[in-house]
């Protein structure tokens, strides 16, 4: 199988190939098609290092609006180190689509810097919990208009202690088209998140 039978659109297929993906891993084979509908929740059990990020980051991409300039989708993630390396990534694989913005926010460094990449309208923003939970007290950042929540590496999230940072986030996305949620391993706080604010 090839990336162009999953409906990935031309721009993206530019920036895959120029960074050397030629097939598709099983996570992003099963991943990818579903996603891309952009209506349906979506659990996917995978290691490190299958592929996940392309599996989410490229249907993400795509989705969203780029004509509006506002956080349409959001990454949530357990540590600072991933945070940069799925933002990295997302910026890769944007290349030939201009016009999309992705922003990083996390702990452990400025704020306020932070607050202001957010002011500059970038569609995904890609967020460790407590530095989230931080900008929405703030009201730095808007969630009403978040339409598709991806939760990377669950089991390690709620292993650190973030499951009420976790359900306060999926609390204050009302208006998201599908949840698509990521894991290892599915332990049973993984299944009681799932089951409670997923479809």
């Amino acid at each position: 199988m090839r990336f162009e039978e999953l409906g990935i659109a031309e721009g993206f297929l530019k920036s895959i190939e120029a960074l050397g993906f030629t097939e598709p891993t099983p996570i992003q084979q099963k991943a990818i098609p579903v996603l891309l509908s952009g209506t349906r929740d979506f659990v996917g059990l995978a290691q490190t290092g299958t592929g996940k990020t392309a599996a989410f980051g490229l249907p993400l991409l795509q989705l969203v609006n780029k004509e509006n300039r506002y956080p349409q989708g959001l990454i949530v993630c357990p540590t600072r180190e991933l945070c940069v390396q799925i933002t990295n990534d997302l910026i890769s694989f944007r290349k030939h689509s201009a016009g999309l913005n992705v922003v990083a926010v996390y702990g452990g460094t400025s704020i306020g810097e932070q607050i202001r990449e957010l002011r500059k309208g970038p569609q995904i923003v890609v967020a460790t919990p407590g530095r989230l939970i931080d900008l929405i007290e703030r009201k730095a950042i808007q969630l009403e208009n978040i339409h598709y929540i991806v939760l990377d590496e669950a089991d390690e999230m709620l292993n650190m202690g973030f499951r009420e940072d976790i359900e306060f986030i999926l609390q204050n996305t009302p208006n998201r088209h599908s949840a698509w949620l990521f894991s290892a391993t599915m332990p049973t706080e993984v299944r009681q998140v799932s089951k409670r604010f997923m479809t």
